[in-house]
C-alpha cells in the first residue's frame, strides 16, 4: 500500500483572508468590553475610538505602519466591523495594500467559554504584507488581546510606538 500524504486536513488550501480564532473561559460581554477598548490591546497610543458605529481611531506603529479604522457594524456580544479607510504600510512596494479593506470579529458565547475569531478581509497571502501583518495580528489579537481578556492587562503597542 502506498501511503499519499493528505495535503488538505485540517488546512484550508483555498484560505483567502487571514483569520485566527482563540478561546477564553469569559462570557461574551466581558471579550467584547476588552475588544472596543484598542487602546489596551493593539495601541496605547491611539488616536480615536472604537465604541460605536461611525467611530475612527488612527494606529501608528513607529515608521513601519499607519491605518485609519471606522466601526462600521456593531452587534453587542457577538461581532464588530472596521473598514480600513486610509493605510501606509511603509516596508512593502504598495503602500496603500490594506486600504479598502475590513477587520471582521466575530463572539461566539458557548456555555462558560467564548470563542473569538478575526477575520482580515483582504489581507490575503498573495500581498507583500501578509507574512509581517499576520504575525501582527498574531501578536496583538492572538497574544495581547487573549492576555487583556484573561488577565485584565494586554501587551499594546507603547504610546512611543506612535510618535
Amino acid at each position: 500500500m502506498k501511503f499519499e500524504p493528505d495535503y488538505n486536513s485540517g488546512v484550508n488550501m483555498k484560505k483567502e483572508n487571514y483569520t485566527h480564532s482563540f478561546e477564553v473561559d469569559k462570557q461574551a460581554n466581558q471579550v467584547f468590553a476588552a475588544l472596543t477598548n484598542v487602546h489596551a490591546w493593539w495601541g496605547e497610543g491611539i488616536k480615536g475610538k472604537s465604541e460605536k458605529p461611525g467611530d475612527s481611531f488612527f494606529y501608528k506603529h513607529k515608521e513601519f505602519h499607519t491605518s485609519r479604522q471606522t466601526l462600521t457594524e456593531l452587534i453587542p456580544n457577538k461581532k464588530l466591523v472596521w473598514d480600513v479607510t486610509d493605510s501606509k504600510i511603509n516596508f512593502v512596494q504598495n503602500k496603500s495594500e490594506w486600504e479598502n479593506t475590513k477587520v471582521i470579529f466575530d463572539i461566539v458565547e458557548k456555555g462558560k467559554k467564548t470563542t473569538v475569531t478575526i477575520t482580515h478581509s483582504g489581507l490575503t497571502p498573495k500581498l507583500e504584507c501578509y507574512d509581517g501583518c499576520s504575525g501582527g495580528w498574531n501578536q496583538y489579537f492572538g497574544e495581547s488581546l487573549k492576555k487583556l481578556i484573561e488577565t485584565g492587562k494586554g501587551s499594546p503597542d507603547p504610546k512611543s510606538f506612535s510618535d
